[in-house]
């Protein structure tokens, strides 16, 4: 019987050995390339050989002052994107986690802005942006008047992180939305049940019985959003060519200066950045 089950094993390992390696080689390979890449200064000419300059496109990087305004952009993108998903996730879930009527309609139509395609998104907020005919002038300027004039939320360096933010926190807030009430569902009513017995208040609940059963949700929904809006280039990009986010200044040092080694240099500090804050978040995550 134990012969057999080591072959059975054995025959195992054989049979995943091919998905293994192919996904070992999409997932190593690049990485190993970028880190070869940012190694090498980058000649157009096929003909010509790549020139070795070791860390000189690590030193140059990290003294260029267009690099760290653009990690500044990205901390402030993501950090503000990361707690507005997930706050406005949070408070959505909480509502539509109650019975009411039409309550499973609201929830699909909650959905629509993170299935829409991104380019379809993009043209419609860049309307409601407008610095002529635009909403958004028309509600801060003409009906409430919090604005003395018209913005060009798009263009201007000042403003459009703004709107990039606002954009991004409403294409992505129903995935946070769907995370946390699938969580809220599974938790028993009878905690509830027995916290109103024993005089507890409703924030009372929220914080010892929901927030406790969320933890986890929240901490792997940090997590990837963290990582996705870190590496987030379309959204930005196609909405606003004021916000320079690493991605965008990644595109435009390979692709509008070709300098693919300097390029290759910023992924390489991006990817050690994003993993040392995933390894300290979720020893943090799991201690709380």
């Amino acid at each position: 019987m134990q012969i057999k089950t080591d072959r059975d094993a054995r025959l195992g390992y054989w049979l995943i050995l091919p998905t293994v390696i192919a996904v070992s080689g999409l997932i190593f390979y690049p990485i190993v390339y970028n880190l070869w890449l940012s190694l090498q200064e980058v000649n157009m000419n096929p003909v010509q050989p790549n020139t070795f300059v070791g860390l000189k496109h690590f030193t140059d990087v990290l003294t260029d002052s267009d690099f760290w305004r653009s990690f500044k952009t990205s901390l402030i993108f993501t950090s503000t994107t990361v707690v507005g998903t997930t706050l406005l996730g949070l408070g959505t879930a909480l509502l539509l986690n109650r019975d009411f009527p039409g309550r499973s309609v609201i929830r699909g139509v909650i959905l629509l802005p993170y299935v829409t395609p991104v380019i379809s998104a993009v043209f419609g907020w860049k309307y409601l942006f407008d610095p002529v005919f635009g909403m958004a002038n028309y509600f801060l300027v003409d009906i409430i008047h919090l604005l003395p004039q018209h913005i060009n939320w798009i263009e201007s360096p000042a403003y459009a992180i703004y709107a990039v933010i606002i954009f991004n926190v409403w294409k992505n807030f129903p995935f946070a939305f769907l995370m946390i009430l699938a969580e809220l569902q599974s938790i028993s009513a009878n905690l509830y049940e027995a916290a109103e017995v024993d005089g507890a208040s409703i924030w009372q609940q929220f914080r010892y019985i929901t927030l406790p059963e969320l933890k986890f949700v929240i901490g792997a929904l940090v997590i990837l959003r963290t990582i996705w809006n870190f590496y987030k280039f379309s959204e930005v990009y196609l909405l606003s060519s004021s916000v320079e986010v690493l991605p965008v200044y990644i595109y435009e040092k390979a692709f509008a200066s070709y300098d693919f080694g300097q390029a290759a240099a910023i992924s390489a500090i991006l990817f050690v950045f994003v993993l040392g804050f995933i390894m300290f978040y979720v020893r943090k995550v799991l201690e709380w």
